[in-house]
């Protein structure tokens, strides 16, 4: 079987994860030259192209297959690392070098709350993790694409190869300033009320605010006016500053709520959105601490 260089495949992944050849030899202290040569010999020894030279730059399929690979042994390494600390608790892990980072994708509106308070533990542990931020209906495709070795999604059925964890419910309530709500929907929200008044969304991938008016009201569909903020925090300071309403976690607007900065503008009604843990199904002691500690912040934190 053939074994490629470690620090090749890892001269690959910076390529790609830095978006370029410059950005990849100063993360890996290297000549951009360097980059290049040790590249073609990768290619060379896989036998195919690993990297399309477009802008943006992307692997080929053959290119993601190596990635996957390194990643993995990236994993190994941060096994090893625990296995050896737990030997000799005053040496040094990996320490946040490049090379070691082990990514996850969770969705914003969990890092915006619970996620990273769960995650503590681990990054005291000197776990070095990166964390990659989307909406929770498509963190899958990072995991599904081999970008990362696990996810927080809303999706149930695992990816071939991978375990599913459920972690629970986050539950999103609409909220709007209390002037805006006093001027614009003096009854709250109904299934009418809603029509032109602007609505805060993270992004165009957002439809929370969609399925809550339809969920509520029993709608069929919801045609709403949008502006977008791609910040779970910056769309409860958007709404508290009078932008629009916005469909945001209870869990982030309850102190807002509590003293008076935001109302809620349909009281008893709420979208539960069901979250999974998603990973390789691999046997490693980290995948199995990050699952451990997701499950735990969950049931602390959601429903």
């Amino acid at each position: 079987m053939t074994t490629f260089d470690p620090a090749a495949l890892e001269c690959l992944a910076a390529i790609v994860e830095e978006g370029g050849f410059e950005r990849a030899a100063r993360r890996l202290h290297i000549t951009q030259s360097a980059v290049s040569q040790r590249l073609r010999a990768l290619e060379a020894q896989a036998g195919s192209v690993l990297v399309v030279r477009s802008r943006p730059l992307r692997p080929t399929a053959a290119g993601q297959l190596l990635l996957k690979h390194t990643r993995q042994l990236r994993l190994l390494r941060a096994d090893l690392e625990r296995d050896l600390q737990e030997l000799a608790p005053d040496t040094l892990g990996s320490g946040g070098r490049e090379e070691g980072r082990i990514a996850i994708a969770i969705n914003a509106d969990s890092i915006a709350t619970w996620a990273l308070e769960a995650l503590s533990g681990l990054m005291r542990g000197r776990l070095p993790l990166e964390i990659i931020a989307d909406d929770q209906d498509f963190t899958q495709e990072w995991l599904r694409s081999g970008q990362v070795l696990g996810c927080v999604t809303t999706l149930k059925s695992a990816l071939r190869g991978c375990r599913v964890q459920p972690l629970g419910a986050m539950h999103y309530v609409a909220v709007a300033a209390p002037d805006f709500a006093a001027q614009h929907l003096p009854a709250g929200l109904t299934a009418h009320s809603f029509r032109g008044v602007p609505f805060v969304s993270f992004n165009r991938k957002d439809d929370l605010q969609a399925q809550f008016l339809m969920r509520s009201f029993g709608l069929k569909r919801a045609q709403l006016s949008r502006v977008f903020v791609p910040s779970s925090e910056g769309q409860v300071r958007a709404v508290a500053a009078g932008w629009g309403v916005s469909v945001v976690p209870e869990l982030l607007a309850r102190p807002a709520l509590a003293d008076g900065q935001l109302v809620d503008l349909a009281p008893g009604h709420s979208l539960p959105v069901q979250l999974y843990w998603h990973s390789w199904n691999l046997q490693s002691q980290v995948l199995d601490a990050l699952a451990e500690a997701l499950g735990e912040g969950a049931r602390q934190a959601l429903r």
